[in-house]
């Protein structure tokens, strides 16, 4: 007997119909769920791009805050050999001038270390929303081998096919509900594995 003949004789069984009605509502509830999932995962997406945007803009920022206070501190260190053996009416100028750059330079060595301060959190930012796009990620191809082997539980009628295909859906749910509600749930050797 052709694989087809056996499958077109088991769809007329009752228990065939109970069979695909359990595969067509999982597959709606899998469906809908991954797209309630996926709106979610497309705004951890856009925030994640954001704070890798801001980080590298707070890294330039650095570096111009670095480049303006070694700017000032060279400057300084120029006006103070100048002001050497000048006469002591031109002195005054010459420490002004040093002191205005001084108060430059730790002004820029402040903000230097604000940008800094920013953009380790910015990463740290982007980590905390990686972690959580990793599990819709996760929860993505785990529904989707399920609702593959649905699929193939549909054609076969095979009910211990739809048995195993509940394994990825409940770990799918599992980690879509994590990712969803922020559950510190995160298989780290399968994420390394899969990245």
């Amino acid at each position: 007997m052709e694989p087809l003949d056996i499958v077109d004789s088991q769809k007329d069984t009752p228990a065939a119909g109970k069979l695909n009605a359990a595969v067509a509502i999982t597959v709606a509830l899998l469906a809908t769920f991954m797209g309630i999932c996926k709106v979610k995962d497309d705004n951890i997406n856009q925030a994640m791009q954001q704070a890798q945007a801001n980080r590298v803009d707070h890294w330039n920022y650095y570096q111009a805050r670095n480049l303006r206070e070694e700017v000032a501190r060279a400057t300084v260190t120029q006006l103070k050999l100048a002001a050497v053996g000048r006469p002591a009416a031109e002195q005054a100028g010459y420490q002004d001038a040093i002191t205005q750059y001084q108060t430059l330079a730790t002004e820029q060595s402040t903000k230097k270390a604000e940008a800094k301060a920013s953009a380790e959190q910015d990463q740290k930012d982007y980590d905390a929303l990686n972690f959580r796009d990793d599990q819709f990620d996760l929860s993505d191809t785990l529904l989707a081998i399920a609702i593959s082997l649905l699929a193939i539980t549909a054609l076969t009628q095979q009910r211990g096919l739809y048995l195993a295909a509940l394994v990825p859906t409940g770990f799918g749910v599992l980690m879509g509900l994590a990712g969803l509600a922020g559950w510190p749930i995160h298989p780290n050797g399968l994420i390394a594995l899969l990245s």
